[in-house]
């Protein structure tokens, strides 16, 4: 079976964000409107933190605060410590406030947050999976352009979900 066929992108209203989606999302469109695809998108403060970290150019840090309509945590977290124990702070802060607040998806783009995610019950998609929604729901963007800004601004994308991405979205 493929990846294809048994994918199924979570409808849900409710996200939960971590680091590399945000970036990832920033580096393809230069913005995060395509998030307002949801009705409540949090931001764990560890997340908050991650970003404003920043390294040296401070990559996507006006963007992240210009999305005023995004929740973002001002309290960190407790950690569960089987998500502390095997995630950094981002991705278990990202997990630990889906379960306290009952939202069933979170967006992680790394495997070991995603198979975390799993395990504890939660549906999971992630900067492709939020791109191709964003599509199907009337907003206008070139995936192949996105996909190549993010490349060109480092984000490292397999050929996989590369050819997924375009096949979804109708540009092979």
């Amino acid at each position: 079976m493929s990846f294809a066929r048994t994918w199924k992108m979570p409808e849900t209203q409710d996200l939960v964000i971590n680091t590399g989606p945000i970036l990832t999302i920033i580096a393809g469109l230069g913005d995060l409107r395509v998030l307002q695809i949801y009705r409540r998108v949090l931001v764990p403060l560890e997340v908050c933190s991650e970003i404003a970290a920043g390294g040296p150019v401070q990559f996507g840090l006006a963007e992240f605060n210009s999305a005023h309509w995004l929740t973002k945590g001002s309290q960190p977290l407790p950690l569960a410590p089987n998500l502390a124990n095997v995630l950094d702070k981002g991705e278990a802060s990202v997990i630990q406030l889906a379960l306290n607040a009952g939202i069933t998806t979170v967006a992680i783009d790394e495997a070991a947050g995603r198979r975390v995610a799993r395990l504890n019950g939660l549906s999971v998609t992630g900067s492709i999976g939020i791109l191709l929604r964003a599509q199907r729901e009337g907003h206008q963007f070139s995936m192949r352009g996105a996909l190549d800004q993010m490349r060109s601004r480092g984000i490292w994308l397999s050929d996989r979900v590369i050819a997924f991405a375009l096949q979804q979205s109708g540009e092979q």
